[in-house]
This record gives structure tokens, sequence and C-alpha cells, in this order.
């Protein structure tokens, strides 16, 4: 297993078979913070490595995606990387991921995509010319997954114990109030209504506040059922979060939601964000809280 000091660049091609499991990689090398580019054409990686280079070290952890579908971008890349054998500021990785055959034109199968080498959508034809113009990169890369066993969690796991400098799965909280007047977040995994708690949007020298402010917030959490809410769902969240992490899950949304996103769904995220900050890498926002309306009446 190749170590990295956190100080030096990392340059990752990430190559291989069609099919063999590159759309998880890139997903896990972002994850990891990687600079990430899928299906860079490697006639375009010299002017890329300029950008590089000349960016000083905001780009220094980067993954490239090479789908190498000709023997003409195949001899550009053995070119580049024969001139970068000299070079003294960066030292590529090649992660070259494969499979054997059958499981290759099973997922073929199951996905009824064609090869692109396939001229006549055999997959297995496209398969054996592949593996052919690739055999000599495949040789130079100090990196080979065979992912034909490999569901897409071992994947990512096996990619972040190589790849990451602390060796630790990155797993993200995010915790976001809004207003169900303003619509549900598209993007939430766990939705906890809480317009059941008292609404300090009726308690007139409250009304253009928010829950943020201390008076707002403990009002919200003064109530015996805003305390007993607290306590089953953050039982329910310290059961669940080390399921999603186990799982292979590099984030959570947690959406709390009161009417209009200004003080009861808002004293609630911080609460439970906080909650959670010392265990997980804790992100808090509040997507509605801008978004006043003191002209209307909020619903029950």
């Amino acid at each position: 297993m190749n170590t990295v000091a956190s100080d030096e660049i990392q340059l990752v091609i990430i190559t291989g078979m069609s099919g063999a499991g590159k759309t998880v990689a890139i997903h896990s090398f972002e994850d990891l913070g990687f600079f990430c580019v899928d299906n860079l054409p490697p006639a375009l990686m010299p002017k890329f490595l300029e950008l590089m280079k000349e960016s000083g070290n905001k780009m220094n952890k980067v993954a490239l995606v090479m789908d190498l579908r000709g023997r003409e971008f195949f001899d550009t890349l053995l070119r580049v990387l024969d001139e970068l054998s000299d070079s003294t500021w960066v030292t590529p990785q090649i992660l070259f991921l494969d499979a054997n055959d059958d499981a290759l034109v099973r997922r073929y199968k199951e996905t009824r995509r064609s090869h692109p080498l396939a001229t006549e959508g055999l997959p297995l034809e496209g398969i054996k010319r592949e593996r052919s113009i690739l055999d000599e990169l495949k040789g130079r890369a100090q990196s080979i997954y065979n992912t034909s066993l490999m569901k897409p969690k071992e994947l990512r796991e096996k990619i972040i114990e190589e790849f990451s400098i602390d060796k630790k799965p990155i797993f993200t909280v995010n915790v976001m109030s809004f207003g169900f007047k303003h619509g549900i977040p598209i993007d939430a995994d766990l939705v906890f209504d809480v317009r059941f708690l008292p609404n300090p949007h009726y308690i007139e020298h409250m009304r253009l506040r928010t829950g943020l402010e201390e008076e707002v917030s403990s009002y919200v959490l003064k109530w015996n059922d805003t305390q007993k809410f607290l306590a089953k769902t953050t039982d329910l969240l310290t059961f669940m979060l080390p399921l999603y992490k186990r799982e292979g899950k590099s984030q959570l949304v947690i959406a709390i939601g009161c009417t209009g996103g200004q003080h009861r769904s808002v004293a609630l995220s911080e609460y439970i964000g906080k909650f959670y900050e010392n265990d997980y890498r804790v992100h808090i926002t509040h997507r509605d809280i801008k978004k006043k309306n003191m002209g209307a009446v909020p619903e029950q």
C-alpha cells in the first residue's frame, strides 16, 4: 500500500476496463476532497497539468478518469506519462480497475448498455478489444483492483483505505432547517416535522426574530414536548448514523421543518447539529431563515 505525506501533490489517474467501477471510484475520490475530472481526454492532460502547477497549492489532490476508447488516446496518455517520469513536482499514480470477462458481460446485460468498443453490439467482443488496448497501461499501474466480486461499498472502502491521508472514512451530517410553506428540500434523507410545537410567531416581540437568538431558542426548547422530541430524535439518530456510515454513505441530510423556517426548525437544527459535532463532521444550514413573510399568519 502506498503512503502519501500530507504536503505532497496527489495525482491519481483512474482507468481500466469499462464497467469495472470507474464511476464509483471518482465519487469516492470526490468524497476524499480530491479535485476530480471525469473522462478527461488524454490530449488535454498537458494543459491540465500546467493549470495544476500554476495553481500553487490549490490543486494538490487531483483525480482524473481516463476512459480510453481508442489507440490514439492510449498513445497520448503513455507519452504524457513518459514526460512526467522526469518531473520533480508531481508523480502520478495509476489506479487500474479490472474485472473478469464474465463479470463485465453480466454488468452490461444488467444495465442493457452496449460496450463502447463492441462494433456489432456483443459485449465480449468489445471487452477483449479494450483489454488488449489497455494491457500495457495495466502493466504501469501502481494499484490494480479486480472488482469482479466487489460491491460498490467495498470498492469505496478500498479506495479510502489506500488514498485517504488520515485513513478515516469521511462522513458528514448536514442538518438543515426549512419552512414547509417553501417546500420540502429535495436532497433531504430524513425529514422531521416540528409544527406541533408552540410557535414563537404568535408572540409579537419574537415574530421578527429567529431561532438563532437566545430568547427565541430558549422559548422553543423550554417545553416538555420539545425535550421529549429531542430525546427521542437524538436516540433514533444515534442508532442510525453509524449504520449509514457503515453502509458507505458519505453524507446524510437531516431536514427539520416548521411552517416558515424561522423559529422552531432553526432552534432545533442548531441543537441537533451541536449534539453530534464531537462525533461527526457537521454542517448546519438554515435554508429559509431569510425568507420572511411577516404579513401572513402561518398555518398550524
